[in-house]
């Protein structure tokens, strides 16, 4: 599951549809809205109300999907899915949704997020004779609700959830129902919307608006949708006193346009740049933001500091999110491929660079080198949300401390590091205020571990990595 070439990775993305004739179409068009979730692999199940039959693989929902193969998915409901490899790693056995078939029905499963305590669950399963098909940490909810000693169906699912520890926000789907989770503590968005008669569920409302549905909610944490042709109804499945959202979704991982919980996005992102320009008010010639994630914040701090705003930095559209790719040195590479220096708007000036966060500072380095290789005098770098210290086990792709440089070396060492003039980070108030989650959903706070250490669940011993253990609390 993060920044594009800097060496944080998205979770991932679901799209769900219940009611239309065209499920298969309309869940390709949300997946596709979904991309900047993931890139490794995507597909889709459908429901006919006889039976669930499943179209997946590795790459783009453009690659994977065509009119032949969503000809083939017939059917009034579907959940589809968008993957970056955090738990479990990358494969096709991986990708999402997964399907599975038994005398009782088949269930289909797709999941966005990362639980703590799945290592935990597979060794208690696998000594009970479960027998997993892949290493992702979804099939984990599959073998509980089959094991669980429940009469109904729904009974099982509420059981087996209540087991779960961590992040997820899950799309279930038989042959006669769709299902939908939330984690107790709602660290994952997850919105409801109608169309036409047909309900829709997805990672963002961006999905919403591609294919013409009308927002309703969000879906509440601990809650369990259940959605089917007689309609949808509502329960809860456990109850949290720490509801906490992960603060990066508005930093970063979602789209401009989406919304959550009555939030836009890009007004969270230029209210973090007005605040940053509050903490760290700089003389420069032109502010530019690093493509495209920080454009809004940058957008924010040009307004607040009365520093024109310039396209410093020109993203190339036709090279593929570059920290999809698993090793470092390709991630690299892509640098150099997907951004470039415009010359006429930095030579000879003092430039802001805005940014939405460093993980491990080599990208950072590489666009200040850029910058200055192309005569910008000064390059000031701002960055729109604090040191990110500490590793996340919910489903974004930092998991050790010494990856983050942050954790290892001070403000004035990173600066020096990446050959910065000068370097800033948003403090934890300031992202706090700027976000303004507080106000629009006071019983609702932010995750904001990466940042703090103070993490929202219990962190099971056997997520962290051995070295790792005693710097977790």
């Amino acid at each position: 599951m993060l920044a594009e070439i800097k060496g944080l990775n998205e979770e991932c993305g679901i799209f769900g549809i219940w009611g239309s004739e065209n499920a298969a179409q309309i869940t390709y068009y949300g997946l596709h809205s979904l991309q900047h979730r993931g890139q490794e692999g995507t597909g889709i199940v459908v429901s006919d109300g006889d039976s669930l039959k499943g179209v997946k693989g590795e790459g783009l929902v453009t690659e994977v999907f065509n009119t032949e193969r969503l000809k083939e998915l017939k059917g009034k409901a579907a959940i589809g899915h968008v993957r970056y490899a955090t738990a479990g790693g990358g494969g096709y056995e991986n990708v999402q949704p997964l399907l599975f078939h038994s005398q009782e029905g088949s269930l289909a499963l797709a999941h966005n997020g990362n639980l703590v305590n799945a290592n935990a669950l597979k060794h208690q399963l696998e000594r009970q004779g479960s027998i997993f098909q892949t290493s992702s940490d979804t099939e984990v909810l599959a073998h509980l609700i089959k094991r669980s000693g429940y009469q109904s169906f729904a009974e099982r699912v509420e059981n087996a959830l209540s087991m779960l520890k961590g992040a997820y926000a899950f799309l279930m789907m038989t042959e006669t129902e769709l299902m939908v989770a939330l984690d107790p503590n709602g660290l994952r968005p997850l919105s409801l919307g109608k169309l036409g008669d047909a309900y829709v569920v997805a990672s963002e409302t961006c999905a919403f608006d591609i294919v013409g549905a009308e927002y309703i909610r969000d879906v509440e944490p601990g809650e369990l949708l259940r959605i089917n042709d007689e309609g949808i109804t509502s329960d809860t499945f456990s109850y949290s006193g720490n509801k906490a959202m992960c603060t990066m979704e508005y930093i970063y991982f979602s789209r401009p346009d989406s919304n959550i919980a009555g939030i836009n996005v890009h007004s969270a992102r230029k209210n973090l740049g007005k605040k940053l320009a509050e903490e760290a008010p700089i003389e420069a010639d032109v502010v530019t933001g690093v493509p495209d994630s920080s454009i809004s914040a940058a957008i924010g701090y040009a307004e607040a500091t009365g520093i024109p705003y310039e396209m410093g930095l020109i993203k190339n559209r036709y090279v593929g999110r570059t920290f999809i790719q698993p090793s470092q040195s390709l991630r690299e590479q892509g640098v150099k491929m997907k951004l470039s220096p415009v010359r006429g708007v930095v030579e000879g000036k003092r430039v802001v660079m805005v940014d939405d966060s460093i993980v491990r500072g080599t990208t950072s380095r590489r666009i200040v080198k850029m910058l200055k290789d192309a005569g910008a005098k000064e390059v000031h770098v701002v960055i729109s949300s604090p040191p990110i210290k500490n590793p996340c086990y919910y489903g974004i792709d930092t998991s050790t401390h010494e990856e983050l440089i942050a954790s290892q070396h001070s403000v004035e060492e990173i600066r020096n590091i990446i050959g910065a003039d000068s370097l800033t980070f948003l403090s934890v108030e300031g992202t706090v205020e700027a976000i303004g989650r507080n106000e629009k959903a006071p019983n609702c706070g932010q995750c904001m571990a990466c940042f703090t250490g103070q993490y929202p669940t219990e962190i099971y011993p056997s997520t962290v990595l051995p070295h790792e253990k005693e710097l977790v609390r």
